[in-house]
């Protein structure tokens, strides 16, 4: 039986919250700076960026560049960054006792991300989660991704578990607003990627927690009010 301080569900989003991905995504900006003849990016100035996706990243490796000319980037990118996935990221601290506690409580956890499924899922099994992880979304899953609400409520219905009795995890605004609009309590994950400048309290959480240990120690985790009944 779950213990009460634990919900029946927890999604997390993934890159800034589960795992530290930046260093991977540093390298693979390296490389292609370095092929045309590039200094190497500023990890500093990245790492804020890492949760807003690869025009994001791209835009601090490649400023000078126009949109358009950055866009046409994102497919070597992408196949670059597939090519090294998980060789120098690292969960953050406390995120494996965090999804262990989980585990033993007996609280489904999957991951919804808008980071593209089928790299999302060269993740999972680096880490032993192919077993544990409950549900896997993807930016590009569905007709619809981040901050829009149906990456959350298609987990949810894919887990069996209603929205509010869920809790989702993640350390961008587009989480907390997704999190909101599905119904869904939410954690603001403070150890993540952040714009400076960026000031969580305006993104309404439900929680604000600093770090994963102090996550699995949440007491009480938030909850929400079943939505009304459709008439």
């Amino acid at each position: 039986m779950t213990p009460a301080r634990f919900p029946r569900a927890v999604l997390f989003d993934l890159d800034g919250t589960l795992l530290d991905s930046a260093p991977d995504f540093v390298a693979t900006l390296d490389a292609m700076l370095v092929e045309r003849g590039r200094a190497p990016v500023n990890p500093a100035q990245l790492r804020p960026v890492v949760s807003k996706g690869s025009r994001a990243m791209l835009s601090v490796a490649f400023a000078e560049l126009e949109a358009v000319e950055r866009d046409a980037l994102i497919p070597e990118f992408l196949q670059r960054y597939e090519a090294l996935i998980g060789q120098h990221a690292a969960l953050f601290d406390g995120v494996a006792g965090m999804l262990d506690a989980l585990d033993a409580a007996g609280t489904v956890w999957g991951i919804v991300t808008n980071k593209p499924e089928y790299l999302a899922r060269l993740i999972v099994p680096q880490h032993g989660w192919q077993q544990r992880c409950a549900v896997l979304v993807g930016g590009d899953t569905l007709a619809e991704r981040k901050p829009h609400p149906l990456p959350l409520l298609h987990a949810a219905q894919r887990i069996g578990v209603a929205a509010e009795d869920c809790v989702y995890v993640g350390d961008d605004e587009r989480d907390i607003l997704a999190a909101r609009a599905a119904n869904m309590p939410s954690v603001a994950a403070l150890w993540g990627y952040r714009l400076h400048g960026d000031d969580p309290l305006t993104w309404q959480a439900d929680v604000l927690v600093e770090n994963a240990e102090l996550l699995q120690l949440a007491d009480p985790w938030p909850t929400r009010p079943a939505a009304p009944a459709q008439p």
